[in-house]
Formats: structure tokens, sequence, C-alpha cells
């Protein structure tokens, strides 16, 4: 996405215990656009209630789907993305979640994004359908360290970037494998785009994903590098549905 599209801080630490969301409860984060708002009653309100209802409907079958509502001035255009390991009916749940939470926190801006760990709704009045979000990121890491970080850093960066191959060239733009660590110890890990990327796009966002680990995650358990257009996680233990 161009820098005129959204004007966040392109980065965001967060601090965070890397434990496992339990569905239903805060987002993991989201953004407001702080450039162009709308008024009550403006057709670009029931543009975007329209695009939120197709997406909520769409993107269960598939986990994913984007769309685009009206004409200029007033469109809106938007996607949302399930995690893809994540069951039709909490793909739908999540969805909702998400354009009601995002509705409470961005009333009236006329482009937001929102993160759960199941999934992500994202919308805005200019289209964006694929390129490369790099300004909508946020990073998430488990506090405790590792005991050999630099082997540890280095079979992380291993296993994600092999992920990170596999997942541009599958239909889904997903994937999650596993390496091992050990003394009966593994490392797990995903990678996933958003299904509006190119395949080359999509393994230049996570390649780019990959090499920001050094910022928030070196050395650490856990850790997730969360975009607007893809994201990466490691942790030690199974966090995805087999």
């Amino acid at each position: 996405m161009s820098s005129s599209h959204f004007t966040f801080s392109i980065y965001f630490l967060t601090f965070a215990l890397f434990l496992q969301t339990i569905f239903g409860a805060s987002p993991l984060f989201h953004f407001c656009s702080s450039s162009e708002n709308f008024t009550t009653n403006d057709p670009y309100e029931s543009n975007l209630k329209k695009l939120l209802g197709n997406l909520y409907y769409q993107t269960p079958l598939l986990g994913f789907g984007l769309g685009s509502v009206g004409s200029y001035p007033y469109q809106t255009n938007g996607l949302a993305l399930c995690r893809g390991d994540v069951a039709t009916t909490d793909c739908k749940t999540c969805v909702n979640e998400a354009s009601n939470e995002i509705h409470k926190l961005c009333p009236y801006n006329k482009g937001a994004i929102i993160w759960y760990d199941n999934c992500l709704v994202k919308y805005l009045n200019k289209d964006f359908f694929g390129q490369i979000d790099n300004q909508n990121k946020f990073y998430m890491w488990n506090l405790r360290n590792v005991s050999d970080p630099t082997t540890f850093n280095e079979k992380t960066r291993k296993l994600l970037s092999l992920l990170a191959k596999e997942a541009s060239v599958t239909p889904k733009l997903y994937a999650v494998g596993e390496l091992e660590l050990g003394e009966s110890k593994k490392l797990y890990g995903l990678a996933q785009c958003t299904r509006d990327l190119s395949n080359s796009d999509c393994f230049k966002c996570l390649d780019g994903a990959i090499g920001e680990l050094p910022r928030c995650c070196n050395g650490k358990e856990g850790g997730r590098v969360v975009g607007g257009s893809c994201n990466i996680r490691y942790e030690i233990y199974p966090f995805v549905n087999s």
C-alpha cells in the first residue's frame, strides 16, 4: 500500500506475553486511518456496511474474501482473511466479531484494519488490492529468552524461509511446518499472505517480515511480525489446528 493511503507509523512495537489468544477476547491490534473521515448517513457509511456484510458471507467459504462497493468518491474497498487452519464456522465468527469491533474502534474512519488470532479485516476508500502493505504492522514476542540465541535464530530463519517459499506457491498463500531443535524439542512456524497478492509479492512480503525478526524477537522463544498483507509466526509449541 502506498504511503498516501494510510498515515500510521510504519512500526508499532507491542509488548506481549506470547500466549495463544482465546477467541472472543480483545483483538490483537488495530489501526484507524487518520487521513479521511465520513459522517453519519454519508453514502460511504452505507457502502461500508454493505461491504462488511459481503465479506461476512464471502470469506468463510474459502477463508478469504475481497470486494468493492459504490463508486467514487464513496467507494469502499475491503478484504478479510482467516488463518489457514481455521474452520469455516470459526472464520465466520471471527469476521463478524472483527467487523463489529472495528466499527466501534474506528466509527467514522474511511480506512481501518483489525487483527484477531483467527482473522483480519481491512478496508479503505482507495484501491489497495495487489499492493504490499508495509505500513500497517506490529510485532509480538514471548518474554522468555532461549539459552542459545545464535543457533535458535538461525533455525528460526531457516524454517520460516522454507515456509515463505512454500506459502508463496500454494493457492491459499499459507504454509505451516516444524523443525527439530534437538532433545525432543521442536520449532513450529507459520507463513501467510492475503490472497490479493501475486505469488512473487507474497514471497517478497514474507521475506521482508522475516528480515524484521531481529527488531523484535532476537533470541525469544516465540515471535510474530504481523502486517496488512502477510504475517509470520514461530513458537516452541504447536499453535495451529491439525
